[in-house]
């Protein structure tokens, strides 16, 4: 556990918050490790009907902790599996998994939502997946799931360009159930996660299942993850790790793929 992530468990509803609000709620190993935790426990407990997950501050989160990144980028990739770990659970989770998104929602905050059932976003949200930028690759299946969602082009423009989607669209994309003020973001998600508990988990958990094809997405994240780990420790990505730590553009003119 973490004092980065805040775990609560009441009334059936599992309660995942982001607590690193001066860092943008960035994601550090220990935090995914949290996060892995608590979806682990929320599997093997019957008394765990629903996780929520949410951000403190002003940000869902500002995506991976780029220090950490830059360590495994330069140290033969430790750490990596604890992030890997948090997205293999995302995969297979069979509890109903509802997010509660404000300001930005970067990298893997973005692809997370792929795999929660109910999303509610503030009028803040920001969705990006700046992955390029960083010379790598989407993770999460979301090479898979985004383009399935909201089309190729506007997808492939949201990876290999960064561009934004702000909630409004996100919202007509198909990404999100509502956007809502960001005072009653986290009741709007509450009252959906309560709702949930009074259905039937039978239903709800099989109801899941045959909406989602595990196996399909378990094989692409495998897939990703290894071109992932391997675009770490490229050129292209020590580039891009310095210029961010340097804080000036990058220059991939010289760096081989």
């Amino acid at each position: 556990m973490t004092e980065y992530v805040k775990t609560e468990v009441a009334a059936g509803i599992m309660t995942l918050t982001l607590a690193r609000p001066d860092k943008k709620n960035a994601l550090s190993s220990a935090m995914y490790s949290a996060l892995s935790d608590g979806l682990e426990r929320a599997e093997k407990d019957p008394a765990i009907r629903v996780v929520v997950f949410q951000g403190d501050g002003d940000s869902f989160t500002a995506g991976n902790d780029l220090a950490d990144f830059a360590a495994q980028a330069s140290a033969g990739n430790r750490g990596e599996h604890q992030a890997g770990r948090f997205i293999r659970n995302l995969g297979k989770a069979t509890r109903p998994l509802i997010a509660a998104v404000q300001g930005n929602a970067v990298g893997v905050g973005t692809t997370m939502l792929l795999h929660c059932d109910l999303v509610f976003l503030a009028e803040t949200a920001r969705l990006t997946t700046p992955f390029v930028n960083l010379a790598l690759v989407p993770e999460a299946a979301s090479s898979w799931l985004l383009p399935a969602r909201i089309g190729h082009v506007r997808a492939y423009a949201m990876f290999a360009l960064g561009e934004p989607l702000d909630a409004a669209s996100a919202l007509a994309c198909g990404l999100a159930n509502a956007v809502v003020p960001v005072a009653e973001l986290r009741a709007r998600a509450r009252a959906a996660a309560e709702a949930l508990t009074k259905r039937p988990p039978g239903a709800l958990s099989h109801t899941k299942a045959l909406m989602r094809d595990f196996e399909a997405i378990a094989a692409q994240i495998d897939r990703e993850s290894v071109i992932f780990a391997e675009r770490l420790m490229t050129a292209e990505a020590r580039e891009a790790f310095t210029a961010f730590a340097e804080r000036r553009p990058p220059d991939f003119s010289s760096a081989a793929g």
